[in-house]
């Protein structure tokens, strides 16, 4: 069990207002829903974390890449470098995808939806990957349709027969991202 000292509380809640204030300075506030709707002026709205969700299809496949989750600073980052950076809620920090690997995400286009609080990257990772599991896609596996006879015997089918590169070699001493 963690225990959270006052100190640690007040940086979260610091961290929280410093994102709010961020946001609030960096985009159009969001003031009615026609403007967010159908007006031409940037207004994302993030969730109570800071983070917007947001999936990453392959410019030449078409194929989804990842779905991850961005903040003010990583969603400003991607437009002004055009290269992807997300937030990685398990780390708790701004990731520059690809920074490790050698695999970056160059944006070839942003687009948002409706509300505003969705994100769409296309991107192009010449031959790489988007996977810290070594495959191309993070969604290397699909899901059999149909009726379940037991929910906890579902044997998926993995698409992506090769990874692409070894996660072991590449991250060697990095803590796996993915939490039980």
């Amino acid at each position: 069990m963690r225990v959270y000292t006052v100190n640690h509380c007040f940086k979260i809640f610091n961290i929280s207002t410093n994102m709010l204030h961020n946001h609030l300075d960096m985009f159009k506030k969001r003031e009615n829903i026609v403007e967010i709707e159908e007006g031409k002026l940037l207004s994302p709205k993030f969730d109570n974390d800071g983070l917007i969700p947001v999936i990453t299809m392959c410019s030449k496949t078409k194929d989804i890449l990842m779905h991850g989750y961005m903040n003010v600073e990583a969603f400003k980052k991607t437009i002004e470098t055009k290269e992807a950076h997300y937030f990685s809620r398990s780390r708790q920090q701004i990731w520059h995808k690809g920074k490790t690997s050698g695999y970056t995400q160059k944006v070839l286009e942003i687009r948002i939806d409706d509300d505003q609080d969705s994100v769409w990257l296309t991107v192009d990772i010449g031959d790489g990957s988007s996977c810290h599991v070594g495959y191309r896609s993070c969604f290397y596996r699909s899901i059999p349709l149909g009726p379940i006879e037991n929910g906890r015997e579902i044997e998926m089918k993995f698409e992506e027969k090769e990874k692409s590169f070894d996660p072991e070699v590449v991250y060697k001493g990095q803590p796996n991202p993915t939490k039980i």
